[in-house]
């Protein structure tokens, strides 16, 4: 659901003069890959670091700001997000060898970051072509897949606070936990520097290779999913747990539990967010009922519910 145009263009005139640029009522479902969700607001493309720290040091502190990625591991609800939604473009998306050491942006796709790895000769980046989103993503929940995690391979992170000030961390600082990091979610990540070792490129293809067909054959790739739905359990797996609770396959409207990968949720086509997040909590509910495990959502949501949105408008 659209907000008033009126009321998304009085924002951006409340909103400092960038060089990059704002869009009202921006579409988020295009770019999600559930393909749902609600407008941003206000969507920013900041033209560089330099223009992402003048908005974040002068917007009005009444506003709300949130960032996302290529929208991979992302529902966004049916009412869509207040305030101003942040994407970095490809001025974030760069990628650059020093080395042993690969300096990126934080817009810069995962996948795309390992290639570089393989064709420098740089090992131990290969799980990233297993991961369907960003690095500031990554460094934001410790992304990981077949073995490797963020933190085995950061040497530092570069941040923007909320007030626009930067800040350069190690790994150490990052409070890196399972699937989470500790630092503070207005922080806004613009730049890594990972570590990888030399290495034959054949070798580290062939890596690539089989994480890619470990993908295709485990996982519902070519279907609208935002990836990996709940975190694991200490000692368990999610999907073991919501394959026991007798979920592989449910419905709920227009999403459905992968029959694939029971951790995965699938829009089928017709589903609203409100489909997808309603069969998530069902499956939690099962879950818990069964083996008394409350699952951990992986999946950020973010966003108003729809019904929200219209109770709000009739006052």
């Amino acid at each position: 659901m659209m907000v008033d145009d009126h009321i998304a263009k009085d924002l951006i005139n409340r909103l400092p003069q960038v060089r990059g640029s704002y869009s009202a009522n921006a579409p988020l479902d295009k770019i999600t890959w559930f393909k749902v969700g609600g407008p941003a607001e206000v969507m920013f493309r900041p033209a560089d670091v330099k223009d992402l720290r003048f908005f974040l040091s002068t917007r009005p502190l009444d506003v709300p700001v949130t960032v996302i990625g290529v929208g991979s591991n992302l529902l966004v609800r049916d009412g869509g997000v207040p305030g101003v939604v942040i994407r970095l473009g490809r001025e974030f998306a760069f990628i650059e060898k020093e080395n042993n050491l690969l300096k990126v942006g934080a817009g810069a796709l995962d996948y795309n970051v390992a290639q570089v790895a393989e064709q420098s000769g740089l090992g131990g980046l290969e799980f990233l072509s297993g991961i369907p989103g960003t690095i500031g993503g990554g460094l934001r929940m410790n992304g990981g897949a077949y073995g490797s995690e963020f933190k085995d391979v950061l040497v530092r992170a570069k941040a923007i606070d909320s007030y626009g000030e930067i800040h350069q961390l190690t790994s150490g600082d990052m409070g890196f936990g399972y699937r989470r990091s500790g630092i503070l979610e207005d922080w806004l990540f613009v730049e890594a520097v990972l570590e990888g070792v030399p290495e034959d490129r054949i070798t580290i293809a062939q890596r690539m290779k089989t994480i890619k067909a470990n993908r295709e054959k485990s996982q519902p790739v070519r279907m609208s999913t935002g990836g990996s739905t709940f975190t694991n359990p200490l000692n368990a797996k999610a999907w073991e747990l919501i394959d026991a609770a007798g979920c592989r396959g449910l419905v709920h409207g227009g999403a459905m539990v992968s029959e694939k990968h029971c951790n995965f949720l699938i829009n089928k086509g017709d589903a609203l967010a409100s489909d997808l997040e309603g069969l998530g909590e069902e499956v939690r509910r099962r879950v818990y009922e069964k083996s008394g495990i409350t699952l951990e959502w992986e999946i950020q949501r973010i966003g108003v519910p729809l019904h929200s949105l219209l109770e709000e408008s009739k006052r």
